[in-house]
C-alpha cells in the first residue's frame, strides 16, 4: 500500500531503529513554532524529548492533524511513525518504541490480553465498507461459502483478519478448508495482479485498486458489524506514560477530537487535505473517508463506546468478544475476564479534552 505522503515543509524525515520494525518505517518529527512547556502542569513530571505516535501507512485521516498543525500544540515535539499493520505496532509497543498509536480493535484485543500495558483513550472510527472481502471475477467467488478451496490473503492479526475469520464462522465455513495467507497490503496487490490469490480481505486504498482490477465485493465490515462482529480503529496510550503526562495525553486526544469534527462538519475540507497527502482526487478521498464512521468526541462518552470515568462503555465488551474469538481461532491462548478489558478502556482523557474546548 502506498504510504501517506506527509505535508511539507515543516516535516522532517528520520529513520526508526530496525529492532522496532519488521520493515523499516519512516518517522516524521513535527516541531511546533512555540516553545514547549518543560513539565506536565498536573504531575510536575519533566516532559520527554519527543512523543512517539504510531499509525498505519493507510491511515488517511492522520493527514488532517499533521497538515493542520494539531500535533504541534501538544506541549512536546511529536514524532509520527508509520507501520504496515497493527501487529507491527504491538511489536513496537513491546519493544518500548512508541508511546501512543492508532491501531485496530483486533490487535488491541490481543495487546490487552497479552498485557502490553496500554489503554484505549479514543475511537478514531468504526470501520465500515472501507474494509471488505473482495474476490477476483475469474475465481467464481460470490459468497463467503464460495471461499472453500480458494486462496485468500489478509494481514494477520489485523481488523481485516478478524473480519475474515468472523465471516467464515458466521457462514459455518471451516477456516481449514480455505488457504488463508498472511500478506501485507502491498504484497496482496502484487499477488492479486500475478493471479496468485483468489480473494483478499483488505482496506482502502488497496481495496479500491483490487476492485478496479476485476474485483468483486463479497461482503464488508459494515455488514459484519450488523451481525455482531464490530471492528474499529482506536487510539491507545501506554498507561504509565499517561499517568506521568496526563496533560500531554489530554492535548493529544483534543487533537483527535478536532480531526473527527473536521471530517464530520467540513467533509470537503477533510477530503481536500487527504487528497493532497495521498495523491488522489478530492472525490476519491471523500469516498475513502465515507467508508468509516468517525464518531464525535461527546458521543464516545456514551454507553455504546468508551463511557466515562468509572463507568466503562460497551467498547470493553467488544474487546472482550474479539479476544474470545481469537481464542477459538487459536490466535490467543487465553482471554482475560471482562474486568481486564474494562480497565483498558479509559474515557478520562477525552473528558478532559472536551472540558478544555
Amino acid at each position: 500500500m502506498s504510504r501517506t505522503t506527509p505535508p511539507r515543509p515543516f516535516v522532517s524525515l528520520a529513520s526508526l531503529p530496525l529492532i522496532l520494525l519488521a520493515a523499516a518505517a519512516l518517522s516524521l518529527t513535527l516541531s511546533g513554532a512555540r516553545l514547549f512547556a518543560a513539565t506536565d502542569p498536573i504531575t510536575g513530571e519533566t516532559y520527554p524529548e519527543v512523543f512517539n505516535i504510531a499509525t498505519f501507512n493507510s491511515a488517511t485521516a492522520t493527514a488532517i492533524p499533521i497538515e493542520e498543525g494539531f500535533f504541534n500544540e501538544l506541549g512536546v515535539p511529536a514524532k509520527v511513525i508509520f507501520f504496515d499493520s497493527g501487529k507491527d505496532i504491538n511489536t513496537a509497543f513491546a519493544a518500548g518504541g512508541v508511546d501512543a498509536a492508532t491501531i485496530g480493535s483486533s490487535p488491541v484485543s490481543l495487546g490487552v490480553s497479552n498485557k502490553l500495558g496500554y489503554e484505549v483513550i479514543f475511537i478514531n472510527d468504526v470501520i465500515g465498507p472501507a474494509e471488505s472481502l473482495v474476490a477476483t471475477k475469474k475465481s467464481g467467488v460470490r459468497s463467503v461459502a464460495d471461499l472453500v478451496g480458494k486462496k485468500v490473503a489478509t494481514p494477520f492479526a489485523s481488523t481485516a483478519h478478524y473480519s475474515l475469520l468472523a465471516a467464515l464462522q458466521l457462514e459455518n465455513v471451516n477456516p481449514n478448508d480455505v488457504t488463508i495467507l498472511d500478506l501485507q497490503t502491498q504484497d496482496i496487490l502484487a499477488a492479486w495482479i500475478r493471479g496468485d490469490i483468489d480473494a483478499a480481505y483488505v482496506w482502502t486504498p488497496v481495496l479500491k485498486e483490487l476492485v478496479q482490477n476485476d474485483g468483486v465485493i463479497v461482503t464488508d465490515s459494515l455488514q459484519l458489524a450488523a451481525k455482531g462482529a464490530t471492528t474499529a480503529d482506536v487510539t491507545v496510550v501506554r498507561q504509565s506514560f499517561a499517568q506521568k503526562y496526563p496533560t500531554l495525553v489530554a492535548n493529544y486526544v483534543a487533537a483527535l477530537v478536532r480531526t473527527n469534527n473536521i471530517i464530520n462538519d467540513e467533509p470537503q475540507r477533510a477530503a481536500a487535505i487527504v487528497a493532497r497527502n495521498i495523491g488522489v482526487s478530492p472525490t476519491e478521498a471523500a469516498e475513502q473517508l465515507s467508508g468509516n464512521n468517525y464518531v464525535k468526541g461527546q458521543e464516545q462518552l456514551g454507553e455504546q463506546y468508551l463511557g466515562t470515568t468509572g463507568n466503562p462503555g460497551r467498547f470493553a465488551n467488544t474487546l472482550k468478544d474479539t479476544a474470545d474469538f481469537h481464542v477459538t481461532q487459536k490466535n490467543l491462548a487465553e482471554a482475560g475476564d471482562l474486568a481486564l478489558y474494562q480497565a483498558a478502556v479509559n474515557g478520562h482523557y477525552l473528558e478532559e479534552a472536551l472540558k478544555a474546548q
